[in-house]
């Protein structure tokens, strides 16, 4: 593995320069990767692994929104697509298990009792064997039980593939029952269009996960965009003001330069008053919300949010309830500005 200083800490990960794409190929040409669960992860996993080469079928209950989704990518039924996902697993190698996390709970014994000696059980997420007490994913002895989790959603895995540009992944092995496991895992990361594999273990992934989701990935910034919003509005500004000095203005200048070049060349791009004002208030930003992220880590670390998600999407209104709570954002005044707002990006201009 190549050798990475990382802020002055130096790591080992895995490369394409040092593991290219026709060195994973090789390695999975006498393998069935069998995608069971076409959300999100099935969808930008598999589309990638059928591009590159690799041999994938998918197993999807019919009737939703997956089936139609997999019908509508080229998936063919009975020949690389399965309704039964029993057949599926029977037919694979690597068993890629990408259903939500209460579908892995649910549907653990249908999989368990197809499972074959030397297949390899393949997560995205460390939840389910992690919180086993809760989820009751125990995996027999006899298989390997790998990690491949890229860092975004399954459509980014998807959309910067398409866009020539990849994801980064974690990988981990959790059971090696065959001795390949470890390069088993590797070899289905760069598969799946990942830039670079750096190594976790199955419970680092997903405490950092699910902190990250909850966090600065979503939550803690649909929270301190919600705050900020409403304070320039009781000040008095107008909607789009508000919405643009806010939102607008952070994903489409800031963010982007964060992206690709780091927060100090974006600090430093910006006007000496911006400057100031973000160095001295990031420390106060920093002082209030740290004690925050330390409650909400350590409700992850002892299965509190867990269970809270294995509670709520396993309930029979779920997705009614969902509903109505994605539409309060979807409806507050706040987002029907940036609707707005979006619409006159230059971009979106008719011609």
């Amino acid at each position: 593995m190549a050798k990475i200083d990382f802020g002055g800490s130096v790591e080992e990960v895995v490369t394409r320069e040092e593991y290219p794409l026709a060195k994973a190929k090789e390695f999975l040409k006498n393998e069935v990767v069998a995608i069971i669960g076409y959300g999100p992860q099935g969808y930008g996993q598999s589309l990638n692994m059928r591009d590159n080469g690799i041999n994938v079928i998918v197993g999807q209950r019919k009737g939703g929104q997956g089936w139609s989704d997999a019908i509508r990518d080229g998936w063919v039924e009975g020949k690389n697509l399965f309704s039964n996902i029993e057949e599926a697993i029977q037919k694979g190698t690597i068993i890629q298990y990408l259903l939500s996390d209460s579908g892995q709970k649910q549907q653990w014994d249908v999989v368990k009792k197809n499972l074959k000696k030397g297949q390899a059980l393949y997560f995205s997420h460390g939840f389910s064997v992690v919180f086993k007490d809760q989820t009751n994913v125990i995996p027999p002895a006899d298989v390997d039980v790998i990690l491949c989790a890229p860092k975004g959603s399954g459509r980014t895995v998807r959309s910067n593939f398409l866009a020539g540009s990849g994801i980064n992944a974690s990988f981990a092995m959790f059971q090696d029952a065959t001795g390949k496991a470890r390069e088993r895992a590797i070899a289905c990361g760069i598969a799946i269009g990942s830039g670079y594999l750096f190594p976790t273990t199955f419970e680092k992934e997903v405490l950092s996960d699910l902190t990250g989701e909850r966090g600065v990935l979503m939550g803690a910034i649909a929270g301190l965009m919600k705050a900020q919003y409403d304070v320039l509005r009781t000040m008095g500004h107008s909607p789009s003001e508000a919405f643009n000095e806010t939102v607008e203005e952070a994903t489409q200048s800031l963010y982007p330069l964060v992206g690709k070049y780091g927060m100090d060349w974006m600090f430093a791009a910006c006007s000496v008053t911006a400057q100031r004002g973000a160095l001295d208030w990031a420390k106060k930003f920093e002082a209030a919300n740290k004690p925050l992220f330390e409650l909400l880590y350590r409700d992850v670390q002892y299965g509190v949010e867990t269970k809270r998600v294995l509670d709520s999407t396993s309930s029979s209104d779920y997705r009614a309830t969902l509903q109505k709570e994605l539409d309060e954002w979807k409806n507050s005044e706040m987002w029907k500005a940036g609707a707005a707002v979006r619409s006159l990006r230059p971009e979106n201009w008719k011609k």
